[in-house]
């Protein structure tokens, strides 16, 4: 049987059509390939999102920002020094884009005004850290992407 070039490009894309839903069907039914990118409670936080911009306008109008920093204990946050730690009360976020599983907070306690999350519960990879405080009454947020 002769196959004229007309078939032979209805067959080749039927073919390509076939290997893109393999991959589709596999990649959406095995646990393996599950990622959770989505936040559960996404449109009550969607509610507040000005709040959470005002905040984070408050943080960059700081003269000392924050910063972050790999040590070998863990990650190191630098607070501003001109604020009293005593006084600055917050929660600190820690979101694993790959796995909901390895999402953390924990409250705001600072030796100093620094901050260390420990080595053993941050995996290799990229981590998302939010930083909500309050110094005296004003809110501030900071958001930043590591690579650990």
């Amino acid at each position: 049987m002769k196959i004229n070039w007309g078939t032979g490009l209805v067959i080749g894309m039927v073919l390509f059509i076939a290997f893109i839903l393999f991959f589709v069907i596999k990649m959406s039914t095995d646990d393996k390939y599950s990622h959770d990118l989505v936040t559960q409670d996404y449109y009550k936080k969607e509610m507040v999102y000005q709040q959470e911009i005002d905040a984070q306008q408050n943080s960059k109008d700081l003269s000392e920002k924050i910063s972050g920093e790999r040590v070998s204990d863990g990650w190191l946050i630098h607070f501003p020094t001109s604020f009293d730690p005593a006084r600055i009360e917050g929660t600190v976020f820690l979101y694993r884009p790959s796995n909901e599983q390895l999402d953390f907070d924990f409250p705001l306690v600072l030796s100093g005004s620094n901050l260390l999350i420990p080595d053993n519960r941050l995996l290799d990879g990229r981590w998302n850290i939010t930083i909500a405080w309050n110094y005296e009454g004003e809110q501030y947020l900071h958001k930043e992407s590591i690579v650990y």
